[in-house]
């Protein structure tokens, strides 16, 4: 009997190091990157829809810090942006470079994707059996999502980026626009338009054939796409079983949104595609396909129309897209809270830039200031000062295993934007995470 009772106690000491040891990694990991994003945007969105700041759940997250995003040769002086209103309009990262910072841990010069390094992080991630996947409201192949799967020496080589990511990739799930079927308000073409983001004629018809597809999984058995296209197919695929691999082209030209046809003067004002998902619903989509993995899962979900409105200063449009974003991310932190936990899941939140140099109404060359409140459902009071990116910091709200890692990497504090780490660090704490995860498997 002694014997068996020595065993019954090795046994539960040998569970009780696993369980202990598998605390100190998440298993699963999800990146969500606002596009052109600053502090100002969220601002403006959170005193449109609820009249006050600080009033989505991300932003009482217990990791907040701010993120340095210059490209390779670049820099970031605190000082010098607090005394000069225009030192952030140069040096400013494009979104490829700052993908493959937040990819790699790497920089390097815009317009490249995934170059100067060996490895990005869904890379590092299928190796050690996670599933992956990449999401988006613009292009499946932009440089956004692109830059966390393809190694290109330019951005703009779409037809060939959704080829790498399609017929080459080990990615389970690509979700985004692109298709060629519809135009930017999703009414159907009488002939297929554009091509390119869904890699090509042969690619396209060999997606909806379903014999598109390379080996996912390392068994040497190719591992088709399914292809889905209507809002309803991602609806559908929220609950349930699901199939390996899809990949979602929503029925829009280039954006969910963004791009319809219509003025905005406040949100909403013109009528929605009503024939895409929002960022939400493809965001509960894809977390049901990925979350069959015991292994666990990364995935980047990006808002990339943000980035689009701001460019073209249009705030209105802008606003919709962030209460967009705001929508997926309460759908991940409701994923986490009933499908997995925060011990187990790891959610990161930031922007690759900020784009627009979105500022409050009385800002000059002498001093920006922040976005006025105007109150609920009014058009909050802003200025724009670019049409491009600039060079300031970005936000970072973190919660979950692993989270407590970001606040070890800061680099300094800036007056305007508080304490601040540089985009490469997100990928290297991850890498770390990643690091003590290979070394339980062993």
């Amino acid at each position: 009997m002694k014997t068996v009772k020595y065993l019954t106690l090795t046994v539960l000491l040998l569970q009780s190091f696993v369980f202990a040891s598998s605390a100190d990694y998440p298993k699963n990991i999800i990146l969500i990157i606002v596009d052109g994003g600053g502090i100002n945007h969220i601002n403006a969105a959170d005193y449109y829809t609820d009249g006050k700041k600080g009033s989505q759940l991300y932003e009482k997250f217990p990791v907040k810090l701010s993120v340095t995003t210059y490209p390779a040769g670049g820099s970031y002086d605190p000082k010098k942006a607090e005394e000069d209103f225009g030192y952030v309009k140069s040096g400013y990262t494009d979104s490829a470079a700052a993908a493959t910072a937040l990819a790699t841990g790497v920089k390097t010069n815009n317009g490249s994707l995934g170059i100067d390094t060996d490895e990005n992080i869904v890379e590092k991630c299928e190796k050690l059996g996670m599933s992956t996947g990449v999401i988006t409201t613009v292009p499946l192949s932009h440089a956004t999502p692109a830059g966390f799967v393809a190694h290109k020496h330019s951005r703009y080589g779409y037809e060939d980026i959704a080829n790498e990511m399609i017929n080459e990739s080990a990615l389970e799930v690509i979700f985004g626009c692109g298709n060629p079927l519809f135009d930017d308000s999703g009414k159907k073409l009488s002939k297929p338009g554009e091509l390119k983001y869904v890699g090509g004629r042969q690619t396209w018809n060999s997606l909806i054939e379903g014999s598109a597809g390379s080996d996912a999984d390392g068994d040497g058995i190719a591992d088709k796409w399914t292809l889905i296209q209507s809002k309803q197919d991602f609806i559908n695929l929220a609950d349930g079983q699901t199939p390996k691999r899809v990949i979602g082209v929503a029925q829009a030209a280039e954006t969910l949104q963004e791009k319809r046809s219509g003025k905005s003067s406040v949100p909403f004002d013109a009528p929605l595609n009503k024939n895409v998902p929002n960022l939400a619903e493809m965001t509960k989509a894809a977390l049901n396909v990925l979350d069959n993995d015991h292994d666990g899962f990364f995935i980047m979900i990006e808002a990339g129309a943000v980035d689009w409105a701001s460019h073209w200063n249009n705030s209105a449009r802008m606003i919709e897209e962030m209460i967009d974003f705001d929508g997926a991310a309460d759908a991940v932190i409701n994923w986490v809270e009933t499908k997995s936990d925060w011990d187990n899941t790891l959610v990161i939140i930031t922007a690759d830039h900020q784009t627009g140099y979105l500022t409050g109404p009385k800002s000059d060359k002498n001093k920006a200031t922040v976005v006025k409140n105007s109150g609920k459902r009014k058009m909050p009071k802003m200025k724009w000062h670019s049409h491009d990116h600039i060079n300031a910091p970005v936000f970072l709200f973190a919660k979950g295993q692993g989270s407590e890692l970001f606040a070890r990497q800061i680099k300094g504090k800036d007056p305007v934007y508080g304490s601040y780490i540089d985009n490469t660090d997100i990928p290297k704490v991850l890498f770390t995470i990643l690091e003590q995860k290979t070394s339980a498997q062993k």
